[in-house]
Order: structure tokens, then C-alpha cells, then sequence
């Protein structure tokens, strides 16, 4: 007798639920897309004990069919492809026609839906059809799944706690929101709101509902077309930062999917721009023709291949740093974060002058829960929060100090508008620096909701910092210094790192023409398995200017080097950059490049607890109003931070 058989129908189901439904957010994730494939406009999600009790999802979609509810539930029966041609061409969410089997025979289930005449309700227990009836329903499904997992107990051992099981149900609703705005979603856990899009098609408001106003208002949108893909999104600025990848979503026609190349695109956009171990908050959505992206290569459909990826990786690259490079990028200090108002049913604020509707929690007494996952905020209280304080960075100063220079200046020039060059050499000084900035800072009233503008102007794109004027430093580290609008703190440490590191990294490209001769060489020793990969890369390290010479056994001499090397510590750098070849598993020329400029900056830089004298700080902040990205050091740290007139002025009580 042969040891191969043929498996059942109700094992084969439970094999396939293993690989499509591994939790709750499985099954709320397939049901959903079922209902976006189903053309619904409004899907209602209700929870109960994150999903293990019950699970009712609800649409006004196109329905079922009455002879196809039965054929609904067994396997590999969809009405998303009928050949081989179809497989290549999906633009539907799903198509395999696994889903429902699989959900059913794990689960009690029951289906209620109508194409808008009859209805149809049918009721199955472990996948075997237990009811199938006529009933009244209004048009789309009516879908509830009770007592997940009853019958596959080893599964159920393996669920999480009620809170990560729901943050998980949360994380995909929120995905499944925003790569869907036209879409309302509601999601509902024991009768309690956590989740209300509008579904009017603006992805916006769903941000705002995610992650809340505070944070939404601090998106840049991201638009860029090329003969294969539209790439649409929001990008957050590099001063939102959270701990984890998860904060990105990347969609693919309106399907979410995990792919690391894609997001190692995004965080090559931020560059230097994000501190070492911290992640964006972003959101792009690609549109591609079908055939160029392979959905068919994982059970839950989340992992995608993709062709011509390094094309669309650089494209994505590129076009955040070309964002990023129109913004004045100095995040505000010295501000308190306000307390939440309480919102009423249906109050409606303002985003970038689109009305976005808020919603009240049915039960606001209950402390929300704290869920793993996304940053999931409560769209009520993410909502509520008014935003009457002018943003410092895009607001003009109307609250100057009586004595303050910059009131001085705007009286004489009001003045003798015709005879500016009259004025004190000190005004003439600052009316010719911000002359390109006054035209981008206007009024607003304080009552206004509005949107951060920090877009600099095409005519100073080239100096992306006002100019500044020194006042002090403090514990030899930090330097003060003023304009018009406000207060700025300077990290005098971090902004020589960005200058060296503009500096050197241009340097470490071009290294045969300026080099030094020593006259005492530099001796290195190293183990023979180093010695193999130096020898290997030997070139590369050229190109960095560092030239090895073998001396001995398992030695090496340095003769000569760049002359731009950090002085007095020659010999350390070389031996980092070594160092930095030998811990790379795939040997990247400009990756080593990157990581040498970052380097010899750190190590050439001013250091804490150290004088300046004024001029030496008005040549500091000169130098880094010079660089290309004045806003952060190399690893990410902020360098500027800005207290606005306004801002300061309220913290005196000297405004209400």
C-alpha cells in the first residue's frame, strides 16, 4: 500500500488557515479587502476581545449572489481571475479565493448578504455548512466570526494578550485606511470608537485621525511621476521620529506590503538628516502597471517582488532629498505642549484649509489601553487638539521688544522707505542679510488654524538659515543667537560636525593630489583573516586615501596620506576607516566614504566646554548658513532650535 494520500477538504482549510489566518488581524484584514474589492464605501469593523470572541464586519458593497454563497467557501473559488493571463494582471486586493475557507474552518461564521434584492444567510461551523437560507438584508454583507480558533486549540495557546492582539487589529486597520482614504472605516472595540475616516478620498484627514493633528500638520506631500510609476505620499520632517521601521507604510496599488529595499529608499531620503537608531513616519503610495509587481509570492500577500526595483528605489531616494532641500528645516524649542480639549460630536478643524470632521469616543471616562504596532491614537482625542499659536517658522513678529533692533530698523525704514543706506551700519547689515526673507513671513491672525508653511523661497535656496547674530555662550557648548524672528540655540559641536562633514566628504572623493609624505611611517599590524579582506579591498581603501604598504608579517606601513586628515590624529583615523572596511559584510565604495567623512568630522570638531570668542562664532554660524543641510550634524542630531518672539513673549505673560 503507498504512503501517499489525499487529504480532506476540512484538513486541507485548517493547513491553509495557518498560513492566512495566524491571528485575529488576519481575518479583520482579509474581510475588509474582500469588502474594498466589493466596491464598499463604508465598512464597519466591531470588536470584542480583540478579536478571539467575535469579529462582525459589515459593508454596503456590491453582495453575494444567491447560488454563489455556497461557492463562496470552497477553496480556490473567486470571481477576481478566471485564467493564467489574470495571475499577471491583479488589481484586485484578493484573488486567490482562500480566505473565506480558510476563516470558516477555524471559526464559527455567518454570512448575511444581498445584491440589493433577496438576501442570502448562511451559517458554518469548522467550515461544514450548518444553515443556508433566504433572509431580508439590505445590499452588501453582514459578516461575523465567533469563537476563533475553537477547534485548533495548539493556535489559540499562541495568542498574545488582548493589548497586542488588538494593536496588531489596529495596525492593519490603519494601513488598510490609509492605503484606501475613499473608503469610510470604522473600527469598534467592546462598542468603544477607536477608529472614524471620513472616506471622502483625502488621505490627509486619515493621517490626522492616525497620528493626529499635531503630528499631520508636520507632513510634506510627495508627488513624482516617471514613464513606470506615481508615487504620491507624505513624508513627516526629520524632527518627528519614532523607534521602530513600522511608522512606514509603503502601498503598491492600493495594496499594503512589507518591502525592506523600499524602505531602506525612505530612510536613504532622510540621509543624514534622522539620529542614529530613530525612523520616519511616512506614506508612500506607488501606482505601477499590474505586471511589474509579482503579489503572488506569500500566503497574506503582504511581501511583493517588484520589477525595475533599484529604478523605483533611487526615485524615491532622490525625490525626498529634493523635499527636504525646499525646507527650512529648525525645529521650534521652548514650547509647552497643551492640553487636550474635549471635542463635541462633529466639531470640524482645519488641516492645510480642509475641513476635517471629529468624533467623540462613545465612553470617555475609560483610559484607552496602550497598543503595540502603529502610533495609534484615539481619533478623538487625536482630533481635538486647536492650534490657535502661529507656527514660529512661518509667522512674522509682530510682538518685538520696545528697545529690540529689529523695531528700530522697521521704524527708520518706514520712515525713509528711499534711504535705507542712511541707516546705522548695524541695520544696514540686517536689512541687506533677511532682505530675501521678509517677503515669505506674513501675519496671521491668532485665531487661525493653520498649516506649517516652511517652504523656503527659490531665491535663498542656496542659504536655507536666516541670517543670525551671536549674543553668547553658554557652558561652552551652546551659543545663542537672535534675529527678527526670535531666539536660536546653536549646538556649536554639532554644527562644525556638518560643516567638516560637507567638507570631507567632498575631500574623500579626489585623494591623489594632496598628499603628505611623513617622515616617519605608520606601522599596522592585523590578524591573518583581516589581512585577507584588506587585501581583497586594498583599492577601495585607496580610494579613501589610506595607502598600505606591506612591512612584514601581517603588517603595514602608511607613508603618506591626505593632507586634509585631522591633524595629530592620523593614525587613529586610518585605523578606523579599517576598521569600518573590516565590519562591512558587502564592501560599498560610498557607503565607506559616508562613513569615513562622518568620522574625521566628529573628530576634528569643537568640542564641549569650549570658549568661543565672538568672532569665532559669527565665522561658525557663516560657515554652517553656507552647507547644504544646516539642520542636523551626520548623525542626525538637530543643530538649531528656534524660540520664536511670539513664543517667548507668551511664556512672560506679555501676550495672551
Amino acid at each position: 500500500m503507498g504512503k501517499i494520500i489525499q487529504l480532506d477538504d476540512a484538513l486541507s482549510n485548517k493547513i491553509a488557515a495557518g498560513e492566512v489566518v495566524e491571528r485575529p488581524a488576519s481575518v479583520v484584514k482579509e474581510l475588509v479587502e474582500n469588502a474594498i474589492d466589493a466596491g464598499a464605501s463604508i465598512i464597519d469593523i466591531e470588536i470584542e476581545e480583540a478579536g478571539l470572541a467575535k469579529i462582525r464586519i459589515s459593508d454596503n458593497g456590491d453582495g453575494i449572489e444567491e447560488k454563489d454563497v455556497p461557492m463562496a467557501f470552497k477553496r480556490h473559488a473567486t470571481s477576481k481571475i478566471k485564467d493564467e493571463h489574470d495571475l499577471f494582471r491583479i488589481r484586485t486586493l484578493g484573488f486567490r479565493g482562500e480566505a473565506l475557507p480558510s476563516i470558516a474552518s477555524v471559526s464559527k461564521l455567518e454570512l448575511i448578504t444581498s445584491t440589493g434584492y433577496e438576501g442570502t444567510r448562511i451559517v458554518l461551523e469548522g467550515g461544514k455548512i450548518v444553515t443556508l437560507e433566504k433572509a431580508a438584508a439590505r445590499k452588501g454583507s453582514d459578516i461575523t466570526i465567533t469563537d476563533l480558533f475553537y477547534n485548533t486549540p495548539a493556535r489559540l495557546k499562541y495568542m498574545k494578550t488582548v493589548h497586542t492582539e488588538l494593536g496588531n487589529i489596529t495596525d492593519v486597520t490603519n494601513r488598510l485606511a490609509l492605503a484606501h482614504p475613499e473608503v469610510s472605516i470604522r473600527l469598534f472595540h467592546n462598542e468603544r470608537k477607536l477608529l472614524h475616516t471620513a472616506g471622502n478620498g483625502d488621505v490627509r484627514q486619515v493621517l490626522a485621525a492616525i497620528y493626529g493633528l499635531n503630528i499631520a500638520k508636520k507632513l510634506i506631500p510627495i508627488h513624482v511621476t516617471s514613464l513606470d510609476y506615481t508615487i504620491d505620499g507624505y513624508i513627516a520632517l526629520p524632527e518627528i521620529t519614532r523607534a521602530s521601521r513600522n511608522y512606514i507604510s509603503t502601498m503598491i496599488n492600493g495594496r499594503f506590503v512589507k518591502n525592506y529595499p523600499l524602505v531602506k529608499a525612505i530612510q536613504e531620503g532622510y540621509h543624514t538628516l534622522l539620529p542614529i537608531g530613530r525612523f520616519p513616519i511616512a506614506l508612500l503610495n506607488i501606482i505601477m502597471d499590474p505586471i511589474l509587481v509579482d503579489v503572488n509570492v506569500h500566503p497574506s500577500k503582504l511581501e511583493v517582488r517588484i520589477s525595475k526595483e533599484q529604478e523605483l528605489n533611487e526615485l524615491v531616494t532622490n525625490n525626498i532629498k529634493e523635499a527636504f532641500k525646499r525646507k527650512e528645516l529648525i525645529p521650534a524649542g521652548l514650547t509647552k505642549n497643551k492640553p487636550e480639549k474635549k471635542a463635541s460630536e462633529q466639531t470640524v478643524m482645519q488641516l492645510d484649509h480642509i475641513s476635517v470632521p471629529i468624533f467623540t469616543n462613545r465612553d470617555e471616562t475609560k483610559q484607552e489601553p496602550t497598543f503595540s504596532g502603529m502610533d495609534f491614537k484615539r481619533s478623538d482625542s487625536a482630533l481635538s487638539e486647536t492650534f490657535t499659536e502661529p507656527p514660529s517658522f512661518t509667522v512674522r513678529e509682530e510682538f518685538l521688544a520696545e528697545k529690540d533692533i529689529s523695531l528700530k530698523r522697521h521704524e527708520q525704514l518706514t520712515q525713509h522707505p528711499d534711504h535705507w543706506d542712511q541707516l546705522d551700519p548695524p541695520l544696514q547689515m540686517e536689512s541687506k542679510a533677511e532682505e530675501e526673507w521678509t517677503e515669505v513671513h506674513t501675519s496671521y491672525p491668532e485665531d487661525r488654524v493653520i498649516v506649517a508653511d516652511t517652504t523656503v523661497p527659490d531665491e535663498a535656496n542656496t542659504c536655507r538659515v536666516p541670517p543670525l547674530y551671536p549674543i553668547g555662550q553658554m557652558h561652552g557648548t551652546y551659543i545663542f543667537a537672535q534675529n527678527e524672528r526670535g531666539l536660536y540655540i546653536i549646538d556649536q559641536h554639532a554644527a562644525q560636525e556638518r560643516i567638516k562633514y560637507e567638507f570631507y566628504k567632498e575631500k574623500v572623493g579626489m585623494v591623489a593630489s594632496e598628499l603628505q609624505e611623513l617622515l616617519v611611517p605608520i606601522t599596522f599590524e592585523y590578524s591573518t583573516d583581516e589581512v585577507l579582506k584588506i587585501e581583497e579591498y586594498k583599492d577601495e581603501l585607496e580610494k579613501v586615501g589610506v595607502f598600505l604598504e606591506p612591512f612584514g608579517y601581517n603588517s603595514y606601513i602608511v607613508k603618506s596620506h591626505p593632507q586634509w586628515f585631522p591633524k595629530g590624529e592620523e593614525k587613529e583615523v586610518i585605523e578606523d576607516m579599517i576598521e569600518q572596511l573590516l565590519t562591512m559584510k558587502k564592501v560599498d565604495i560610498k557607503k565607506l566614504r559616508e562613513e569615513a567623512a562622518i568620522m574625521m568630522s566628529c573628530k576634528g570638531s569643537i568640542k564641549a566646554n569650549r570658549h568661543l570668542r565672538n568672532d569665532e562664532i559669527q565665522a561658525l554660524l557663516d560657515e554652517l548658513r553656507q552647507t547644504t543641510d544646516p539642520f542636523t550634524c551626520p548623525h542626525g542630531r538637530p543643530i538649531i532650535i528656534h524660540t520664536s518672539v511670539y513664543e517667548l513673549e507668551k511664556m512672560f505673560k506679555r501676550v495672551m
